[in-house]
C-alpha cells in the first residue's frame, strides 16, 4: 500500500502526520518505508534527529517521476508513505500517481478550505488515468475543545469526490516536542489523547486504502 499526505499549504502537519502514520504502522509489527518527496527534506531532517533506532527507513526522493522510482520500494514493504512537497508541482502529481490513497492535511482554518479546491482539481485529473486512486481529507491540528473541527469538515463536503476521514488529530504539544529529538508520540506514550489520534488515523488510513482488507 502507498499512501501519500499532500496540501499546497505549508503548516498543516503534513510531516507530522505522515511520520507518526509510518511509526503507528511499524510499531503494529509491519515493514514501512517514508519517502521524503519534499525538497525542504523535512522528513530528513526529523530522522536525523534521531538518537535511537530507525522504525524505518527515510528515502529522499523529490523528483517528478517518483511514481515510475518507487515500485521497488513499495514491493519490499507492507507500507510506503511519501511526505508530499507543500506545493502543487509535478512531483504532487507524481506522488498521486504512485498512491493507493492521498491524505490531504486540512487545518481548522478557512484558508485551508479555500486552498483545498486546486488541489481536488487536481485529483480528479489523475483520477483519469488512475480510477482506483482514493483519497480523503483528514482535520489536522484541531484545537481542542472547540468545535472548530466540525465546521471545517462541513465546509468540505463542497468536494464530494474527496471525502472526510473521520479520524481528527489535534493540535498537541507532544508532537512538536517529539518532533525536535526524531521521536514520535506514539513511541514515547506520553500523550494517550495523542497516541489514540494517531492510532485511529492508522486504522482509517488502512480501511481507506484497503476497503476492509488488512495490511499484509
Amino acid at each position: 500500500m502507498i499512501v501519500s499526505f499532500l496540501n499546497q499549504k505549508g503548516g498543516v502537519g503534513k510531516t507530522t502526520l505522515a511520520v507518526h502514520t509510518a511509526a503507528a504502522v511499524a510499531l503494529a509489527g509491519h515493514r514501512v518505508v517514508l519517502v521524503d518527496a519534499d525538497p525542504q527534506g523535512s522528513a530528513l531532517d526529523w530522522l536525523a534527529s534521531r538518537e535511537a533506532e530507525p522504525l524505518f527507513p527515510v528515502v529522499g526522493m523529490p523528483r517528478p517521476v517518483l511514481h515510475r522510482q518507487v515500485a521497488d520500494l513499495a514491493a519490499g514493504c507492507d507500507l510506503l508513505v511519501i511526505d508530499g512537497p507543500p506545493t502543487l508541482t509535478d512531483i504532487a502529481r507524481s506522488a498521486m500517481l504512485a498512491s493507493d490513497l492521498v491524505l490531504i492535511p486540512v487545518t481548522p482554518s478557512p484558508y485551508d478550505v479555500w486552498a483545498a479546491g486546486e488541489l481536488v482539481r487536481l485529483i480528479d485529473e489523475v483520477r483519469v488515468v488512475r480510477d482506483d486512486l482514493v483519497a480523503r481529507f483528514v482535520i489536522s491540528r484541531k484545537i481542542v475543545g472547540t468545535a472548530i473541527g466540525r465546521d471545517v469538515e462541513e465546509a468540505l463536503k463542497a468536494w464530494p469526490s474527496v471525502p472526510v476521514l473521520e479520524a481528527v488529530v489535534s493540535q498537541r504539544v507532544v508532537f512538536a516536542e517529539t518532533a525536535a529529538s526524531g521521536s514520535t508520540a506514539v513511541e514515547t506514550g506520553r500523550d494517550a489523547k495523542a497516541v489514540r489520534e494517531i492510532e485511529d488515523l492508522r486504522d482509517a488510513v488502512v480501511a481507506a486504502a484497503f476497503s476492509g482488507r488488512q495490511v499484509a
